[in-house]
């Protein structure tokens, strides 16, 4: 499910930018005027001036596509290339299957660990998991390594502790 919000999280970004692609390129046909006067406010408000902001905005509207894509990024804030949705599916997908079979690896070992045991080198293998999946999103975030893996342990421990307690809350309905 998380692969399927994911693909269509980056459809609808795609569908966005070229929706904002077709509603900019009217607004430079119907009123160019409008359109360079917002392009120098905006280069205006980034510390340009005179003759330097006149030259950024002859040259941005000098060029159609440029300064259509110039009017998405910077006036809607929008990224040119979002994530390709099959691509980001995909990735959700596998992150989350090779993260997901992480606890349930020590299952295989039920028998030779006894059920306490096993439970508990399922608990520490899926918080080690997310200490390293909290490494790897402080290296991507520039943000403290050990801040962002206590983070991340925390709060996949506390989704953890939920999916267990659901769990245990539902093998009682059920009476298995």
């Amino acid at each position: 499910s998380m692969a399927v919000g994911n693909y269509l999280s980056a459809k609808a970004a795609h569908e966005l930018v070229e929706r904002a692609r077709r509603t900019e390129g009217r607004h430079i046909d119907v009123h160019p005027a409008g359109e360079m006067e917002e392009i120098r406010q905006i280069f205006r408000a980034k510390g340009f001036e005179g003759r330097l902001l006149e030259s950024i905005v002859s040259t941005i509207t000098g060029d159609r596509k440029r300064w259509v894509n110039t009017m998405i990024t910077e006036e809607l804030g929008l990224q040119l290339e979002p994530p390709v949705p099959l691509n980001a599916a995909l990735t959700t997908f596998f992150a989350f299957m090779m993260a997901g079979m992480v606890p349930l690896v020590p299952l295989f070992f039920t028998d030779r660990l006894g059920e306490e045991m096993t439970f508990r080198v399922s608990a520490v293998a899926t918080a080690l998991t997310f200490c390293l999946i909290g490494v790897v999103k402080g290296r991507v975030t520039s943000k403290s390594l050990i801040g962002s893996a206590m983070e991340t342990v925390a709060v996949g421990g506390c989704a953890a502790i939920l999916a267990y307690l659901v769990g245990t809350w539902l093998k009682t309905i059920v009476g298995v």
